[in-house]
């Protein structure tokens, strides 16, 4: 057997100073190999009766912890050693909890007294680095925030402690949630850098795209990198428009993508509280499921007013939807306009819209399971909105400000509701903050940034803030113009779009290509799950011997608000006459 000293300290530098010490993890990892495991090329631990953590499920991890064939310390030591394996190839984490090992150590001494928390207890799982949390900084990826650590934690980080749950690590994300620049790198920040999707960890070599970035994308700002190459058992993200189902999909994951409210917004950096959400990134319908139950908590929390918006399961259980059978009787609804087909829109003269042949072979392959799964599929099911042919009435018109069209003076044409809510909504974020606050305002932030852009701050700008910071949040004539494009939105797409489109076909819920939907469904805050299910091209133009890996991409179930436990029981019945999850080709 090989000693772990012995290839300890190689991994372990790359983590350095965030870990525990390297000595302290060797005698941990030494202790336990010496009763019995074996290493597979330095990269995965197995003890003697093949127990692995890699795509191990929650319910999984808990079955061992239970019969005794390894503690939570033991887990944590397992996963820390995948994280520095990997990290180098992956850099899927921001920063990695230095008392993991001691909180599991606490957790199993609470196992062995017979307290269990629950079906968490003593899980390591992983957090956005937008989240916050009191032992590890939370930094949204700006290097102006690097080693800020808040003065209070998000109600979802009590939750999940409270659950019994390790938060081993934070990951990476788009600096700023992606509202730093539209047009940055998924995962980018100027405190990270670039991180990679495991089922194709290379730089892209392309002219014009060869400054570092992946050549696989990680799907929008949340990243599911670490979850997919089982660095912890699981891992929340945040939406504002596609980023928890985006980069679930991009990597083979499932995702929930809650009903906004659902779980708490507080003690989370914000893009804009109208459209903001968590939720979970897991490897099975089963595992989030269960954390989304635990990601809510049992009573709606008093600093964010719209966890009263839904009701909750008895229990908070979520598994209890996990049905095999509850695709037979259901109706799903397919929108193809804009969404599949491409479509010419008022006053536009190109068609625009629309998703590549290999994606709508994989929509059709989709289709054939659910209906041998017994349930009818409606195709299309458009939502009026999309067809409206007046331009004032189409939901796809007026898309969110970005760039410089998106200037005061130039925005008539743009929504100005995400460039209106992140200002207002990080000014107060910034105020629950007080002393502690690492700026006091967006326009410090963004000096900041000009000052420093030798450290590379603004390697792809920053206009996303600078539209916003032009937002006078004392005007009138401001407020008044964002009231209005956030009516337009909630009526388009809530009640003269999905909610008219499924009355008129009595859905239980609309059928997407990975996250062609969200943003259409996140305006009026509606949930999503998203399903691994197949891998298509990605992209063109590579030069001469460079073979890209295909693109995972998944199915996206999406419905109503609150209609979370509808979505999940069909999302796992699907996953269940599927299961095309696979583990990326890195270890």
């Amino acid at each position: 057997m090989r000693r772990v000293a012995a290839w300890l300290p190689a991994w372990a530098l790359a983590l350095a100073p965030a870990v525990a010490p390297a000595d302290e993890l060797a005698r941990t990892m030494d202790a336990w190999c010496s009763q019995s495991c074996t290493l597979r090329g330095d990269i995965e631990i197995t003890d003697a009766a093949g127990f692995t953590i890699v795509e191990a499920s929650i319910a999984d991890l808990q079955r061992a912890l239970q019969e005794g064939r390894v503690t939570s310390r033991e887990l944590v030591a397992r996963y820390l050693a995948r994280i520095a394996i990997h990290e180098n190839t992956l850099n899927a984490t921001l920063a990695v909890n230095a008392r993991a090992l001691e909180q599991a150590e606490a957790l199993d001494r609470e196992r062995a007294a017979g307290r269990l928390r629950g079906p968490l207890h003593g899980i390591p799982v992983a957090l956005k680095d937008n989240i916050h949390t009191t032992d590890m900084p939370t930094t949204a990826g700006t290097l102006r925030f690097a080693g800020f650590v808040p003065p209070y934690e998000a109600t979802l980080t009590r939750h999940l402690r409270e659950a019994g749950a390790i938060i081993l690590a934070k990951t990476v994300l788009t600096e700023m949630a992606n509202w730093m620049v539209i047009g940055m790198p998924n995962n980018y920040s100027s405190l990270g850098g670039y991180a990679f999707n495991p089922y194709d960890p290379r730089r892209d070599p392309r002219p014009g795209l060869d400054d570092g970035r992946p050549v696989l994308a990680t799907g929008s700002s949340s990243s599911g990198a670490g979850t997919a190459a089982s660095l912890w058992a699981a891992n929340v993200g945040t939406e504002t428009t596609v980023s928890i189902v985006g980069p679930a999909s991009a990597a083979m994951l499932v995702a929930i993508k809650p009903t906004v409210g659902r779980i708490s917004r507080h003690g989370i950096v914000p893009v804009t509280l109208d459209q903001d959400t968590a939720g979970p990134m897991t490897r099975t319908v089963g595992d989030a499921a269960l954390l989304l139950g635990v990601l809510e908590g049992a009573t709606p929390d008093p600093a964010d007013p719209a966890t009263s918006r839904c009701e909750r399961p008895p229990g908070n259980d979520y598994t209890r939807f996990l049905d095999r059978g509850a695709l037979r009787g259901a109706r799903i609804g397919v929108p193809r306009a804009w969404f599949v087909d491409d479509v010419r829109l008022p006053g536009e003269s190109q068609p625009s819209g629309g998703i590549p042949a290999d994606q709508k072979a994989l929509l059709a392959e989709a289709i054939a399971v659910l209906r041998a799964q017994g349930a009818t599929v409606i195709d299309a099911a458009d939502p009026p909105s999309v067809l409206a042919k007046v331009a004032a009435d189409n939901a796809i018109l007026k898309p969110s400000c970005s760039q410089n069209n998106g200037r005061k003076g130039h925005d008539a044409d743009c929504s100005v509701v995400l460039k209106y809510g992140f200002k207002r909504d990080f000014t107060a974020w910034l105020a629950s903050l007080g002393e502690a606050a690492p700026v006091r305002s967006l326009t410090e932030l963004r000096e900041w940034n000009l000052a420093h852009a030798s450290a590379g701050t603004l390697k792809y700008g920053q206009t996303s803030m600078d539209i916003s910071d032009e937002q006078d949040l004392a005007s009138a004539t401001d407020r008044a113009r964002y009231e209005a494009d956030r009516a337009r939105e909630l009526r388009l797409v809530g009640a003269e779009g999905v909610e008219a489109i499924m009355r008129r076909h009595r859905l239980d819920a609309l059928l997407f290509v990975g996250s062609r939907g969200n943003g259409f469904l996140a305006k009026p805050g509606y949930p999503s799950v998203t399903v691994p299910f197949g891998r298509v091209a990605n992209g063109a133009g590579f030069p001469p011997g460079f073979v890209p890996q295909p693109a995972p991409l998944g199915i996206t179930f999406g419905g109503r608000a609150c209609s979370e436990p509808r979505l999940v029981a069909l999302a796992y019945a699907f996953e269940q006459a599927t299961l095309r999850r696979r583990p990326p080709p890195i270890d």
